[in-house]
């Protein structure tokens, strides 16, 4: 198969100086506001911990920064999968790895469920 170069998209590759790479700034607002946008219940605690479950009851969402156990185990994202077809699995998150990063994971498992 042979494609016209003027179809293609260009590569666009910035200057090394105009990287930004993600810090974490111990929020859990893009998250959160992901998981709103897709019909997930979420529910906050008193102790300031966040908890979300997909429309489905499948996905459990934990943001954990007041959790004694979750600090034991130096995370703050609790995520739990249990597929139809498969054995439960789950990933924890420490905290400095940005919201942004855990909210694209998130939406790469969302998109993945619905094929």
């Amino acid at each position: 198969m042979s494609t016209s170069a003027t179809l293609l998209p260009a590569v666009v590759r910035p200057a090394a100086n105009d990287h930004h790479w993600l810090s974490s700034d111990h929020c859990a607002g893009p998250v959160l506001d992901l998981l709103g946008a897709f019909g997930w219940a979420i529910v906050d605690t008193p102790e300031a911990n966040v908890h979300a479950a997909s429309p489905d009851g499948r996905v459990y969402v934990g943001w954990l920064p007041e959790d004694p156990a979750a600090w034991k185990r130096d995370i703050v994202w609790h995520v739990r999968v249990q597929p139809a077809d498969g054995d439960l699995w789950v990933q924890e998150v420490g905290l400095h790895t940005p919201s942004e990063a855990v909210a694209g994971f998130l939406a790469a498992l969302v998109a993945h469920s619905s094929r």
